[in-house]
């Protein structure tokens, strides 16, 4: 299992924030290029970033610190969501040495969207679903839609995406463990690679994540690498440890 750090960007600093409240953010440094190498220094294979004020404002809006983390590791993949609500945006960033774009809000409201791009860029376009008790929520986590997050995600799978980004909102940010049940669950229903999100908090997070049967390719980690509740390089030689055993 991939254990990838996240690097959420909000005003040009390295931030985290509580159930995705834009006002109740916690800032780890103001230079997130710093943060990344940190990351990668300690063995991360792969990089997730958010660029917070784009996903608020529909609209990239740190791509300046983007672009500089790109240059920095030109060879490391890079996932990255928050404000791309078209073609013309996710092939920019692409351009600039993103491999995979997230899609959310937009790919929610308009599934036909995500067809249209997993068409145009094949490979590289994840989804990301964001739930509460089961239902998947869109704008911030603002807004409850009537949808699962199974029924959308193998309606994503049939579109030929990526991955699937899976967060359990209630605890995101906050350190009380991961959904391993419900993440597990998700992956073992559909073909499409699962990502966990949301939780992590320790090396027993990582160990229940990556059980045999759980087919869960990766998990995000925030706040917990931020803090120090969990060690970055140990939670990472853990998950590969996991995939070795029988």
């Amino acid at each position: 299992m991939l254990l990838i750090p996240a690097i959420d960007l909000k005003d040009r600093q390295c931030v985290r924030l509580r159930q995705g409240r834009m006002e109740d953010d916690t800032r780890f440094s103001d230079d997130p290029v710093a943060m990344a190498n940190r990351w990668v220094d300690a063995g991360a294979r792969r990089l997730h970033l958010v660029d917070l004020n784009g996903a608020f404002a529909g609209e990239p809006v740190n791509r300046t610190i983007i672009t500089d983390i790109c240059s920095a590791h030109p060879q490391l993949p890079i996932q990255l969501g928050g404000g791309i609500r078209n073609e013309q945006t996710i092939e920019a960033y692409l351009n600039l040495g993103i491999q995979y774009c997230i899609l959310g809000t937009r790919a929610v409201q308009e599934p036909a969207f995500v067809a249209r791009a997993c068409r145009a860029f094949p490979g590289q376009i994840i989804v990301g679903l964001d739930a509460k008790a089961g239902q998947v929520a869109i704008n911030g986590w603002a807004e409850t839609t009537p949808y699962t997050v199974h029924e959308l995600a193998q309606q994503f799978t049939d579109m030929g995406v990526s991955a699937i980004i899976y967060t359990d909102i209630g605890r995101d940010g906050m350190l009380q463990g991961v959904n391993a049940a419900a993440t597990a669950a998700l992956a073992q229903a559909i073909k499409t690679p699962v990502i966990a999100s949301g939780g992590i908090t320790n090396l027993g997070d990582i160990q229940e994540l990556c059980a045999p049967d759980n087919q869960i390719m990766g998990a995000i980690t925030g706040r917990a690498i931020y803090e120090g509740t969990l060690d970055f390089t140990a939670g990472q030689r853990l998950a590969d440890q996991c995939d070795l055993t029988p």
